[in-house]
This record gives structure tokens, C-alpha cells and sequence, in this order.
């Protein structure tokens, strides 16, 4: 089966992150796909080897043509996050199939949610009327935290690798320092209580190592030396997908950003604090408390989040093993309800499979 996945940049970690992930997942299941993209300079550091199976295309108008012209249509077209895809594309996906092949399917995968409405639209249909594509329809596919959802994205091997993991091992592969102190990632854009958790580890009787992040983490971190009391700073170069998914399973607390690192802190089963990314009027808010909510959070887990966003004020939670316990444990039975379901990939190969 071919597919097409168009993604147009706005926060390159996680659009990219998620659209890659989800055309490797493909892949590696057999099928071929094209990676339509405005903008894949992060690929350069993300996925450096690429991965068989996927053809990743700069997604220009000046080029659009030559490429849609360059191979038969997809079986599935997927467009991320309400991008509109390349007209000449959908051009020709909207020509008749030949006689005896499967319906193609036109699909819009939308950000993640815990929101209620998730589960009502999930797999409902929407009929082009105008461009290229008038008479096709799209279906929404939405991923989701509950079986009646489009699910997360999750390799099938993952677990198994994630039991094999040794720290210690990764940690001296990347010529990070490490002496048994508690291990934090940053992964974040500009959070508000930046400076007090800073204090916060700094003043804190147990030593602390901070893994931050390349990018925008890193420029949003004050200057100043990288030892801070009882805070050590280590600042990372761009990781690899692999990577950062070994830099959450080798922390004991992960502070991360946007939809894809959100998911793979999940997978990673240490305590997370999520920051959001922020939208008009506030529904960004809206949002997370959701997320909070399906998570089952304890109320110090929910204020930080709450902190760490900008919705509230005032002094941090104590951070310690021993506070964080109970968002060890909700983190853990989330990640365990999860595990019970299955992944996006095998449900979208199923809706689509039905569609067809």
C-alpha cells in the first residue's frame, strides 16, 4: 500500500516528529510512503539515516507537479494537522482507481486531544466540495488516550527495548556525567516558573543533574555557571528520535513540550510535567486539564502542571522522590491502560482497511 503524508511546520519537533514517526511506522509494516514537507531541517538531526521505505519530498509549489506525476497516486492520503495538501496531488488521487482496486482514503490527522469531543468526531466523514478533490471524502482520524480514539503512536518493539535499556550505558555513550544523582530533562519553550525550579533544585538537599535540551530550552535558560549548588547543568546536543527517547528513560523527572514528546514521555513511565502549546483564548488550558484528568494526576502533579503553564501562581511542590511518588504511580497505570489498547498504526491500518 502507498501513502502520502503532508506536514507543514509550525513547531518542528513535534509536527515533524509525529509525521515521521508515524511514515517509519508504516514502513517498517511493509508499506511505502512519501513524507511531504515545507520545512525538514530537523530531519537532518532527528533521523539522520532516514529510514527504507519512506521518500521524504520538499514540499514547494515549484516542484509539486513534477512530483505528483512522478509515481501512481497513494492508496491513502494523509494530510497532518489540517494542512491542505498539494492540489496537483490530490489532482490526481481524485481520478478514478482502476477497476479492482481498493477505494482510495483521504484522511485529516488531528492534533491530540483528551478533550471529550475527540471521541464523537473520531472517524466522521467530511465531503469536499470545492478544488481538486470536490465529490472525494475525507474522514477526521483523531488520536486519542481511549479505545473509542484513533489511539498514540507506538512501535511494537518498544517495550521490549525499553526493558533492555541501561542507563548508565547510554548516559556514558553521550559523555554525560553522571554520579547517582537524580537525572531531570528540560524539554520546553519558555516556561514561566523556569527561574524557581531552578532555585528550586539549587537549594534542594538532594544533587540534581539537568539535562536541557538543544534549542529553544537551552536559550531560555538564564545564563550562569553550570554548577548551581546543588544543580549541574548538562546542555545536549540535537538528539536523534532514538535518543531523546533514551533521554526520557534514563530521567527520573522529564519536563517536555508539544504532542510527540508528550506521548513518549508516557511510554517512558517516569513522572512529566507537559507544557503546552499555548493557544488563543486560553483553550490550550482546557486542554491539558483533560489530559490531567484522564491521567488521574494527584493534586501536587496537577498544580505544577498548572505553574509550570502560567495558569497559577506561587511557590513550586516539593519535587522530591518521596513527593513524587503518587505521579510515579498515576503515570505508571496510565502507561499500563495504554499497553492494554491498541496503537495508532493499527488502527488507522484498520480504518482504512474498512474505508477501502
Amino acid at each position: 500500500m502507498r501513502w502520502d503524508i503532508f506536514c507543514k511546520v509550525i513547531d518542528n519537533h513535534g509536527d515533524v516528529g509525529v509525521c515521521w514517526r508515524l511514515a517509519c511506522g508504516l514502513a517498517a509494516a511493509g508499506d511505502a510512503g512519501r513524507l511531504w514537507i515545507d520545512d525538514a531541517s530537523a530531519l537532518a538531526w532527528m533521523a539522520p539515516q532516514g529510514h527504507p521505505g519512506v521518500r521524504v519530498v520538499a514540499w514547494t509549489a515549484a516542484g509539486a507537479a513534477q512530483e505528483a506525476a512522478a509515481a501512481p497516486p497513494p492508496d491513502v492520503l494523509i494530510e497532518a494537522f489540517g494542512c491542505d495538501p498539494a492540489p496537483e496531488l490530490v489532482a490526481r488521487f481524485a481520478q478514478a482507481a482502476p477497476p479492482g482496486a481498493a477505494r482510495r482514503v483521504w484522511l485529516n490527522l488531528e492534533y491530540l486531544s483528551a478533550e471529550p469531543y475527540v471521541e464523537r468526531l473520531h472517524g466522521l466523514p467530511s465531503p469536499v466540495f470545492k478544488g481538486p478533490g470536490a465529490g472525494l471524502t475525507k474522514h477526521f482520524f483523531y488520536p486519542g488516550f481511549t479505545p473509542s480514539t484513533g489511539g498514540l503512536l507506538r512501535e511494537a518493539d518498544l517495550q521490549a527495548r525499553r526493558e533492555r535499556f541501561v542507563r548508565a550505558a547510554w548516559l556514558a555513550r553521550q559523555n554525560i556525567p553522571w554520579n547517582g544523582e537524580r537525572l531531570v530533562c528540560l524539554f520546553c519553550y519558555e516556561p514561566p516558573a523556569l527561574d524557581a525550579l531552578l532555585a528550586h533544585f539549587e537549594h534542594s538537599g538532594e544533587p540534581t543533574r539537568l539535562l536541557v535540551t538543544a534549542g529553544r530550552a537551552s536559550r531560555a535558560l538564564p545564563p550562569g555557571p553550570a554548577q548551581r549548588g546543588a544543580l549541574s547543568i548538562t546542555w545536549l546536543p540535537y538528539l536523534t528520535q532514538a535518543d531523546f527517547d533514551h533521554l526520557l528513560w534514563a530521567c527520573d523527572l522529564n519536563f517536555v513540550r508539544g504532542e510527540d514528546s508528550l506521548v513518549r514521555a508516557l511510554w517512558a513511565g517516569a513522572p512529566f510535567v507537559w507544557q503546552i502549546y499555548v493557544q488563543d483564548d486560553d483553550a490550550h488550558h482546557s486542554k491539558l486539564d483533560a489530559m490531567l484528568d484522564w491521567l488521574e494526576a494527584p493534586p501536587e502533579l496537577r498544580r505544577l502542571h498548572h505553574l509550570w503553564n502560567g495558569m497559577a501562581a506561587g511557590e513550586l511542590p516539593e519535587l522530591s522522590p518521596a513527593a513524587l511518588a503518587p505521579s510515579q504511580a498515576a503515570v505508571a497505570a496510565a502507561r499500563d491502560r495504554l499497553l492494554q489498547q491498541d496503537g495508532l498504526l493499527g488502527r488507522l491500518r484498520q480504518f482504512v482497511a474498512q474505508k477501502s
